[in-house]
């Protein structure tokens, strides 16, 4: 059978089940992003957190505690019904949050909340336009263009590390606890607003903490925690980490979450090799995932991570005319190119609060 046979008898086999199931499936999709729209308003408005502290309420009531608009509320709270998310009685026309949905929706939930990452969606919408501009012409977008996203993942980063960074992440590294109560110098890649070098700072007073980012909105919400939280063993610094020189300054690196959107991932992995002490230590933080396309069919958020990254993190590093490494670089990847910076001994960890990314230890 020639190929013109095959592809003709596959056209006249056409599956209309199977076409009528995917149409059924994209309906639940279309009706899973309006949750988690409606999920991103009851997050940024504070009616989770008011929920779950009130009795079964009125939209009057819920909208007066919340201190809303009470027909925004009402209609709010109708597609959370309808979502099976908020409870309601439409004999006395009140309202009540499960306790069980409460701890997955609210502050309570801790760096699980999903009611904090459903505001991805909205985020990605608000970019549109310009990414699709971007399919047809190249490029990329600039940091500047997500003031939102920025505070999301200073918001998401900071659950995470207040519950498990000192306790749990930085014990993955054999002996680094011990090595930061003696006193050592650390750098922080990518620091963002840097909690996590304050959180550090803060815990281990004999060792010396220096937090690196190139937004210097990003490095002045640092200093100003660092100032209210009285640290003087905290610094930070306004740089490109691609450009980080110096041999041998520090005896322990770390990087949450801020590899894969570097414009030359590359170059920062072998900068941040070189200014490693020997027998210094990095611990790299970033997404759990499989740098093969086919093993990700069935990470039950494989298409958000590749959302995600056409987005915004492929996105940005494109931007800065860079090598567009993307979200889904994989650990596959990520530990060849670990490798090639000149690692040794490297060690891939979980951690049970955080089922979004890979823990990498790594030797110098």
């Amino acid at each position: 059978m020639t190929i013109d046979q095959e592809t003709a008898l596959t056209h006249e086999q056409f599956d209309a089940e199977a076409a009528q199931a995917l149409t059924g499936r994209f309906l639940g999709i279309l009706n899973d992003a309006a949750i988690a729209m409606l999920t991103s308003v009851g997050h940024q408005t504070g009616l989770f957190e008011t929920l779950a502290e009130l009795p079964a309420a009125s939209s009057e009531q819920i909208a007066d505690a919340a201190d809303l608009n009470e027909r925004y509320v009402r209609e709010w709270l109708g597609g959370m019904t309808a979502a099976r998310v908020v409870r309601y009685d439409p004999e006395a026309g009140t309202y009540w949050l499960p306790r069980e949905h409460a701890a997955v929706l609210t502050s309570a939930a801790g760096p699980n909340n999903m009611a904090l990452l459903m505001q991805h969606v909205s985020m990605m919408g608000e970019v549109e336009q310009q990414i699709i501009e971007r399919f047809r012409h190249g490029g990329g977008l600039s940091y500047a263009e997500y003031p939102r996203f920025h505070r999301n993942m200073a918001q998401t980063s900071a659950a995470v590390h207040d519950a498990a960074l000192l306790d749990v992440i930085l014990p993955l590294a054999p002996g680094l606890a011990d090595r930061l109560r003696a006193g050592i110098d650390v750098a922080d890649i990518g620091c963002g607003s840097g909690h996590a070098v304050n959180l550090m700072a803060q815990a281990y007073p004999a060792s010396r903490f220096t937090g690196y980012d190139f937004s210097e909105q990003a490095i002045g919400v640092a200093r100003d925690e660092a100032e209210r939280m009285e640290l003087a063993n905290a610094a930070f610094e306004v740089l490109d980490v691609a450009t980080l020189d110096g041999e041998a300054r520090f005896d322990a690196v770390t990087a949450f979450d801020a590899i894969h959107d570097q414009a030359h991932p590359a170059t920062v992995l072998r900068n941040i090799h070189r200014t490693l002490r020997p027998g210094g230590v990095f611990l790299l933080v970033d997404i759990k995932a499989s740098s093969n396309v086919e093993d990700n069919i069935g990470l039950p958020w494989g298409s958000y991570l590749y959302a995600i990254s056409t987005y915004h993190c492929m996105s940005v590093s494109l931007g800065l005319d860079g090598d567009g490494l993307g979200t889904v670089w994989g650990t596959q990847r990520a530990l060849s190119m670990l490798a090639d910076a000149g690692f040794r001994n490297i060690e891939v960890k979980n951690v049970e609060a955080d089922p979004f990314n890979a823990y990498f230890v790594a030797a110098k």
